[in-house]
């Protein structure tokens, strides 16, 4: 693959992470994709091809949430998505996820996802 722009920069990164993550019934996959205005998280079985659990910052419920400088493509949004995503988790029962940045740097939006989620009881 040849790397002509970001895009691209991204995917070879990504291949790469999920050569060695995995997600499992008992430890699915929690995976975050940011574009420039939302953020989106997924937990995922791999094994089974399910999506476990979701959340992003175009539902209506997590809109609500967003109050007080917080919105979807910021920093304090992002501490909002990883809270919901690990209150619907433990609702479910799991506590324990692989984290799959998805090709992004560790930083910013992706990384205050990981930390709220942290915060909120998932191990990872």
């Amino acid at each position: 693959m040849k790397i002509t722009n970001k895009d691209d920069r991204r995917q070879r990164i990504k291949y790469r992470i999920r050569k060695r993550v995995r997600g499992t019934a008992e430890r699915p996959r929690l995976s975050v994709f940011r574009s420039v205005t939302h953020i989106y998280v997924q937990v995922i079985d791999d094994l089974a091809g399910r999506t476990v659990a979701s959340a992003s910052s175009v539902e209506p419920t997590v809109k609500a949430k967003l109050t007080g400088g917080a919105r979807a493509g910021n920093l304090k949004g992002a501490v909002v998505i990883g809270e919901t995503i690990a209150e619907r988790l433990k609702a479910q029962g799991i506590s324990k996820v692989v984290f799959d940045r998805n090709g992004f740097l560790y930083h910013g939006r992706v990384k205050e996802v990981a930390e709220a989620a942290r915060k909120a009881g998932l191990e990872f």
